[in-house]
């Protein structure tokens, strides 16, 4: 367990988001109500995101055969970070380690155009990988991992501009999300046999990348890089200093050439696409965690399990509370209900120190339709029209604003 006071491990159990138990197993923890729903808002916001950008979302199964990445060329070299194949009657079928197969059989099974490209498919889908016990963490480090992933079928020419396009996605989720990078990584092989052997093809899609990063601090680093090729990737930095990889960017001639894609050129001929792999938030579980640490718990208006809590304070403020709080969930604004029988006000208060905006209906309040105000930050604005606490909260919801009570 971290010994850092953010550490998300240690939160994340605290704030009653996520938890794990041995007989669901190591590396597979189980998300609570409250983290349900700060992994459905993110979600969703991704989901908003791409499509605004191009994307067209999908779904494709958590199992493959294993003939599929063979293909694909994940079982000759990611094997060790895959589960065992499974037998089903006379085949073998596995857990998927990795998205881009399929994507890669969904491009295959229309004829394209080169009118039609670019061609971005996204998906949010579930992937498992068989990581040593010795490196599993809170959300970090998980086995059944649930991945913000891309493909993009384009044409060489337009490799560049879907990479750097990309990269302003990554940007702007990082900005919305309140999370910092810490440097970018162009990720190139090594000397290890995991590697494609194809010269030609890392120097080609290299090239790419580099010009993708023109203007961009960044670090050249071997040994990083995907089997298939050289990667771009996002880096970040928890409470103690640890670095991990978030986002990716990845330009691929590899899957391309071994699931035979194609397009119609204006020539009338078949040519090959380049598939631009990309994540913007990478795994939702990883994302979380590291939101976690960067706010401490007191996550922005728009992802807070719990934007209102309404605190009577006595019970015969408590009709009009739950009032409040049906019009605020009317208006999809997350309200709990704090009631005198959850202890004092103060003890209440206190429990709730992490809610953006807290709402005291006292005796005068309940008579006058308002609210007395606590924010988060611990100032008062007063006693204020439940529907002007209502349109103030609902705004900030929406526009992922930092000011809580911003002048009027």
């Amino acid at each position: 367990m971290g010994g850092h006071p953010y550490d998300h491990r240690r939160l994340g159990r605290e704030l009653d988001l996520f938890d794990t138990d041995p007989l669901m197993g190591a590396g597979l923890p189980y998300w609570l109500p409250d983290g349900a729903v700060v992994r459905h808002v993110l979600e969703e916001y991704v989901r908003r995101v791409e499509r605004a950008a191009g994307y067209r979302h999908v779904y494709s199964p958590v199992l493959g055969k294993r003939e599929l990445y063979e293909i694909s060329g994940h079982w000759d070299h990611y094997r060790d970070d895959m589960f065992p194949p499974m037998r089903l009657g006379g085949e073998e079928v596995v857990l998927r380690p990795s998205l881009c197969p399929h994507h890669a059989l969904i491009y295959r099974s229309r004829s394209h155009s080169y009118r039609e490209l670019p061609l971005r498919v996204a998906e949010l889908g579930g992937m498992c990988r068989s990581e040593p016990s010795g490196v599993l963490g809170g959300l970090t480090r998980v086995r059944s991992i649930q991945l913000n992933d891309a493909h993009i079928f384009c044409t060489p020419e337009q490799a560049v501009a879907e990479a750097r396009g990309a990269l302003d996605l990554i940007r702007r989720a990082y900005d919305d999300l309140g999370i910092r990078a810490a440097r970018y990584r162009l990720s190139l092989p090594g000397d290890s046999g995991k590697y494609v052997a194809d010269p030609a093809l890392w120097r080609r899609a290299t090239a790419l990348l580099e010009e993708a990063l023109d203007g961009v601090d960044h670090d050249r680093v071997e040994g990083e890089a995907a089997f298939y090729g050289p990667k771009i990737d996002v880096q970040i930095t928890d409470p103690a200093g640890r670095e991990s990889t978030l986002s990716t960017v990845q330009i691929d001639f590899h899957q391309p050439e071994r699931f035979d894609l194609h397009y119609t050129g204006p020539d009338g001929n078949r040519h090959r696409p380049v598939m631009v792999h990309r994540s913007v938030i990478g795994s939702v579980e990883r994302a979380v965690a590291q939101l976690v640490e960067t706010h401490g718990g007191a996550f922005p208006v728009w992802l807070a399990p719990v934007q209102l809590v309404v605190l009577p304070v006595g019970e015969a403020q408590e009709e009009r509370a739950v009032e409040v709080v049906r019009r605020a969930e009317a208006r999809g604004i997350r309200a709990d209900l704090s009631g005198p029988g959850d202890g004092t006000l103060a003890a209440r208060v206190r429990a709730a120190r992490l809610v953006p905006y807290q709402a005291v209906i006292g005796e005068l309040e309940a008579g006058a339709g308002r609210a007395a105000v606590r924010l988060r930050d611990g100032r008062r604005p007063g006693a204020v029209p439940v529907g002007e606490l209502l349109e103030r909260i609902g705004a900030r919801a929406g526009d992922r604003g930092a000011e809580l009570w911003a002048a009027a």
